[in-house]
């Protein structure tokens, strides 16, 4: 591929602001999800179940995520974010809410694209939650569970995600139409891309692909083949580069990752048996092709 189509691909990812009134849903989960910005959380829009009270003595694993593009609309992937929050999550996406006035990113320097937000984005969310967690007075005392934690992003924000994920803090890393770079220069002025950080990733990793099409099921494919013991996953959902996150709630990519969620940070044996064993339930799953190593 490349690196001028690459780079289109990325900017594609990158949405134009929308209006919050149209298409907002609030997830299919129990817990029905808000978004919100927050003063104690800059450069951040947070997704959470609507009533903390309905929690009861449950706590919220952490989701954070990195957007398409890298962008600095943290509502891009909202259908698919407001999903997961749905089902017990604190999610935080890197960004705010769109705003007419935002200024429009400068145009790439050849060969290059500039993003919107920075790594740091994605760790700074987990720093929040833990301070959240413990702070008197705050709606989250005592209701996140700190030491559960999975970062996330889409195609430029994927490359971030795998970034933060050698933070020891991190429990699971889920990339979404995304790897690092195999071949010639990073085409991303900011964000990291080094094959070798596959070495040193922990906990586990599931990679979410969009088939052949993809622009990035290359380096994703790469990046998979490459990993040594670490348990992962690779799923392929035959939808191109786009994914299903604008799809009514989150279409089946969010699916796959709630499921993988529900295992890798609460434990549920049900979610396990949809990765695990000859019978598996995404094995038989028509909708994608799952591969698995070390599970």
């Amino acid at each position: 591929m490349g690196i001028e189509r690459l780079i289109l691909a990325i900017l594609a990812t990158s949405l134009s602001p929308v209006a919050f009134a149209q298409q907002v849903e609030h997830g299919s989960g129990p817990y029905p999800a808000l978004m919100e910005e927050r003063t104690d959380l800059p450069d951040h829009v947070v997704y959470r179940p609507a009533d903390l009270a309905r929690l009861g003595r449950k706590s919220l694993p952490v989701y954070v995520f990195g957007n398409g593009g890298c962008s600095a609309d943290g509502t891009s992937s909202r259908n698919h974010l407001l999903e997961i929050a749905s089902r017990g999550y604190l999610v935080i996406a890197s960004g705010t809410f769109p705003r007419p006035s935002r200024p429009a990113p400068a145009p790439p320097v050849p060969g290059k694209l500039t993003v919107e937000t920075e790594t740091r984005l994605l760790t700074d969310a987990v720093d929040w939650a833990q301070r959240e967690n413990g702070r008197v007075g705050s709606p989250f005392q005592g209701r996140i569970a700190t030491t559960r934690i999975a970062v996330s992003g889409w195609s430029c924000g994927g490359l971030q995600a795998l970034t933060a994920a050698q933070d020891p803090r991190v429990t699971t890393a889920v990339v979404m139409n995304s790897g690092f770079f195999k071949d010639g220069p990073n085409p991303l002025n900011g964000v990291v891309s080094d094959k070798a950080l596959l070495a040193t990733l922990h906990g586990s990793i599931l990679y979410v692909l969009g088939g052949p099409t993809d622009i990035a099921y290359a380096n994703g494919t790469d990046d998979y083949r490459r990993l040594g013991t670490i348990p992962a996953a690779l799923v392929n959902i035959p939808v191109g580069h786009g994914g299903t996150y604008m799809q009514p709630h989150g279409g089946i990519a969010a699916e796959v990752v709630t499921a993988w969620l529900d295992w890798k940070l609460k434990g549920s044996k049900s979610a396990k048996t949809r990765f695990v064993g000859a019978a598996c339930g995404f094995c038989r799953d028509s909708r994608l092709t799952l591969e698995r190593k070390n599970l």
